[in-house]
């Protein structure tokens, strides 16, 4: 899946903001409503679902996949399933349908993109089957170097976009949007013209993206991923499966994509950072970091990796943080029984260097702190940050730059 914003540091942590994440059949349920082509489907949570809310799918193959948040579903495994069955299962059978949702529902599924534990099973979507003459690539998402949407397109849909781009980068096509104006007919047809749609489908392939555009501008979507858009024996155009992410600073606007929104597949603390405005990435490492501003966090990150040190998480604090929120970050990475040092790490601009020391020295009075700590402040109201310190009568190494709150928060580990 092609990735609109952000970047990774020599840590491996993204600096960007938690986007809200939908199931499969959620993504075509918002397709539908705007106009997008879709196959029949239903979900349901269990096979006595499934059999109340079956449809007539005609004389079509059933297509029964599992509800997560993770790709690579069809090559998948159950642990402790049965063999022959993964995320997704197809068959003309309805019984043999049936029967799979029994496999499906309770069990953890391992794919590439899960832990070896995996991710348990709830729903199912049940689809109806299309006979796919064709398969291509299409998204709509937010473009750096566009400086707004841009469409990329490829006739090869189906597999893995991020290999065509490697083995085949003159199949990837890509056609920046003028946000102002929009999608012009010119530019639909074009891009179902680079899909390699013919004769009358050029135009209904052409509608297809319009409506898929609309409907990304209409959502507030980051991305709209379509792999794959399939031309069918019979002339049709639907969107077959669907990846949609949305900013969360549209939540205000879109309450009824954002409802739904579950924390089941979530780790449990970045659910938790999240209720104080708090981005948190939890990691592998022993080094827990509370820094403000997400290039300084990976900065941070890197210079512990650079000193011979593993980083435990990713914590930015925000411009706008409280002594509640810094209280509450304190709590979070301590909670991990791997942290062995906490490094802090704050350059105040807009952030107060005072609210920060006394977050920080609430939190350790409260919930005791059983590892060494590394601090180092600079910025807005520093001197006051330093006094709050030195009264609180912690024992807390300070630092006077980041290389050296690095070293310092290394050195401190266990040997």
């Amino acid at each position: 899946m092609l990735r609109a914003v952000g970047r990774l540091s020599k840590s491996g942590a993204k600096a960007q903001r938690r986007f809200l994440n939908l199931q499969e059949f959620q993504s075509k349920e918002i397709l539908e409503k705007h106009g997008c082509s879709v196959q029949k489907f239903v979900v349901a949570a269990n096979r006595k679902e499934a059999e109340e809310k079956w449809m007539s799918f005609g004389n079509h193959e059933y297509v029964v996949k599992a509800q997560i948040l993770a790709g690579g579903r069809g090559k998948g495994k159950f642990i402790d399933g049965t063999k022959g069955i993964g995320g997704v299962y197809i068959t003309k059978e309805k019984k043999e349908a049936l029967d799979a949702i029994d496999e499906m529902i309770g069990k953890r599924l391992v794919t590439k993109q899960t832990t070896e534990d995996g991710v348990r099973v709830d729903k199912v979507m049940i689809a109806e089957g299309v006979d796919i003459k064709r398969e291509t690539y299409l998204a709509v998402l937010m473009d750096r170097e566009s400086n707004g949407p841009v469409v990329v397109a490829s006739p090869d849909g189906g597999m893995d976009i991020e290999a065509v781009a490697e083995k085949t980068p003159d199949r990837i096509f890509k056609t920046p949007i003028d946000i102002q104006m929009g999608m012009t007919e010119a530019q639909s047809l074009k891009i179902a013209k680079e899909l390699q749609f013919e004769g009358k489908l050029l135009g209904a392939a052409a509608t297809e993206i319009k409506r898929l555009y609309d409907l990304f501008i209409a959502v507030d979507a980051t991305q709209v991923e379509i792999n794959p858009l399939v031309e069918t024996a019979d002339g049709r155009v639907f969107c077959v499966d669907a990846k949609m992410n949305f900013d969360d600073s549209a939540s205000y606007r879109q309450k009824d994509i954002f409802a739904y929104e579950t924390f089941e597949e979530h780790d449990p603390r970045e659910v938790d950072a999240h209720q104080f405005n708090l981005n948190y990435i939890g990691m592998d490492g022993n080094i827990a970091c509370l820094v403000n501003g997400a290039g300084l966090a990976m900065a941070t990150m890197d210079l512990i990796k650079l000193h011979g040190g593993e980083p435990a998480n990713f914590l930015d604090v925000g411009g706008a943080v409280t002594e509640d929120a810094v209280f509450n970050a304190v709590r979070i990475i301590t909670s991990d029984p791997r942290v062995k040092c906490v490094l802090i790490n704050i350059f105040g601009g807009i952030v107060n260097c005072a609210t920060i020391a006394n977050g920080v020295v609430n939190a350790v009075n409260k919930i005791g702190l059983k590892v060494p700590m590394v601090v180092r402040l600079e910025g807005t109201n520093v001197d006051a940050a330093k006094q709050i310190m030195k009264k609180s009568g912690l024992k807390i190494l300070t630092a006077n730059n980041l290389d050296e709150a690095a070293a310092k928060a290394v050195e401190s580990l266990p040997k």
